[in-house]
């Protein structure tokens, strides 16, 4: 094993608030977006790919505020091959200490006949773009996507010529997920072999998991000369997700005796991270996910068991702190005070303001009232549950009273603040959830249809908080909500109001259909 300090630097690339938010129904706010970015700065990612400026005037008002509030990571924005894309991006990404960006267009047989280009005509525009860029910011990413699926000799004349217009970074993207890692890393050793040049840039590569493979990849591209891997956190993405950061810094980690490179990451952040992109995506992290699931450090087989309690090394190639997961589980209950509950939370991974304390404080205690125990997870949750509600959104559940039983109708009575104003219905339905939904319903009515509702037990025993889910989808748009609460139904309620303040959102910075991702490159 070489010595740390002589081992290649990786480069950690994140596209969360960029590729992980274009999973349809993972719509952040800006202030979610910004929060997001402050972490991954803090946690040691070096390039955070903030948005796509020229998508939405939220996604550039995001990536304006991300790069001005950057401190040691540098901030790319994304742009199409055309002037007006890369202008719109230079204008988001300028105010960071440290600017990229980072522009694009499909070069595969099947990604030309888009545009209707031929190979001549594209490779002019990758000339003219990248050149244009370049003018701009001398930290210019260029990227032919789908790759993978170009043919050898067009990608070795695209890539030269984007590095002689003054691209930096060439980013060689699995767009589809259809590589195998045999064939990620004869690609970069291919490139690196037949591009003038190449050696005085850094090869990227950007995994999609539509197979399974995206951390195998992305690593074996690395083994091959890769010096920067693009991912996101928990693998959130188009389709079945992106390379996970986790994953693949984690493994440079553990396997260093076999990859030999090192990050900058700090490793105890992740699970911190994790939960938090979870919260505000709305998209739940699967018990079994490696590194950060939660099942990830447990064991029920008895031989297991008996083998981590005489040596944990026996079952665990990492220890739990690494990515900051607490090994305690302290149980906190109704006689804890401020002071134990922000010394939970910080040792959890949560570091949060007084205000923010607070009002996790007084709903701590509620939930001690009503529960015997309350551990680890419930806490998670809690926070999770605060994350997700905000004093301006639409709407805000105030007063919820369900009647349910075998006898009789099932109804709800509820009160909504709809845009500050207080509103109130009665309802009747299936169910107690089906009764409160129509409630919600009577009083914003919408022509969303829920997709999924989904009910989890936090922790064990009938007090558990449960975890509601739920996901809707009008005219081409998906969001996301969730909630968590001892009460199935109040949680169920909340979890349903807080998808369509997403709705809401995302009706007003996207247009009908547009979680149906598409590339345009007629823009010109």
């Amino acid at each position: 094993m070489t010595e740390a300090a002589t081992q290649p630097r990786v480069l950690i690339f994140d596209t969360t608030l960029r590729d992980g938010e274009q999973s349809p129904g993972a719509t952040m706010t800006h202030d979610e977006k910004l929060e997001i970015a402050g972490l991954l700065d803090e946690m040691g990612v070096d390039v955070i790919e903030a948005g796509f400026p020229i998508a939405s005037e939220g996604d550039f008002a995001a990536v304006s505020e991300i790069s001005k509030r950057s401190k040691n990571s540098t901030i790319c924005g994304l742009a199409r091959a055309n002037y007006k894309d890369i202008d719109r991006c230079w204008e988001a990404v300028k105010f960071a200490p440290s600017p990229r960006i980072h522009t694009f267009i499909g070069t595969s047989p099947l990604h030309r006949a888009i545009p209707n280009l031929d190979m001549d005509q594209m490779a002019q525009r990758i000339h003219d773009t990248v050149t244009h860029a370049r003018n701009l910011c001398d930290n210019v990413q260029w990227s032919p996507m789908d790759a993978t699926r170009t043919e050898h000799d067009y990608l070795c004349r695209v890539v030269e010529i984007a590095i002689k217009a003054g691209a930096t970074t060439i980013n060689i993207p699995d767009t589809v997920g259809y590589t195998y890692p045999f064939e990620s890393a004869k690609l970069i050793t291919m490139l690196l072999e037949r591009v003038p040049s190449a050696d005085q840039i850094i090869f990227a590569t950007h995994c999609h998991n539509d197979l399974g493979m995206a951390t195998a990849n992305s690593l074996a591209a690395v083994e091959a000369g890769a010096r920067q891997i693009e991912c996101t956190i928990n693998g959130l993405g188009e389709r079945a997700g992106n390379t996970a950061l986790e994953e693949v810094v984690m493994a440079m980690r553990v396997r260093n005796d076999i990859l030999p490179y090192q990050t900058r990451i700090d490793t105890t952040k992740i699970m911190n991270l994790s939960r938090r992109v979870a919260a505000v995506s709305g998209f739940a992290v699967q018990f079994n996910k490696a590194i950060v699931g939660k099942n990830a450090f447990l064991h029920e087989s008895g031989i297991h068991q008996d083998g981590v309690l005489k040596n944990v090394e026996t079952f665990e190639i990492m220890r739990p702190e690494d990515i900051g997961l607490s090994q305690t589980n302290i149980t906190m209950g109704k006689h804890s005070g401020r002071a134990a509950l922000r010394a939970k939370l910080k040792d959890l991974g949560f570091e949060l303001a007084d205000n923010q304390l607070n009002d996790v404080f007084v709903r701590f205690k509620a939930l001690a009232d009503s529960k015997k125990e309350v551990y680890d997870e419930d806490l998670i949750a809690l926070v999770a549950d605060e994350a997700t509600t905000d004093d301006g959104d639409h709407l805000q559940v105030k007063r919820l009273r369900v009647i349910c039983g075998t006898e009789g109708p099932r109804e709800a009575e509820l009160t909504l603040l709809v845009g500050g104003i207080e509103a109130s219905s009665e309802a009747t339905g299936d169910g107690p959830v089906d009764a409160a939904f129509n409630a919600v319903d009577m009083l914003y009515p919408h022509k969303a249809r829920l997709e999924i509702y989904q009910v989890h037990a936090v922790t064990e025993g009938t007090d558990a908080q449960a975890t509601v889910s739920v996901r809707l989808s009008e005219d081409g748009r998906i969001a996301t909500g969730q909630s968590a609460d001892t009460d199935t139904v109040v949680a169920s309620v909340k979890a349903y109001v807080n998808a369509l303040n997403r709705l809401i959102v995302r009706r007003g910075k996207t247009a009908p259909d547009s979680d149906v991702k598409s590339v345009n490159y007629k823009d010109t």
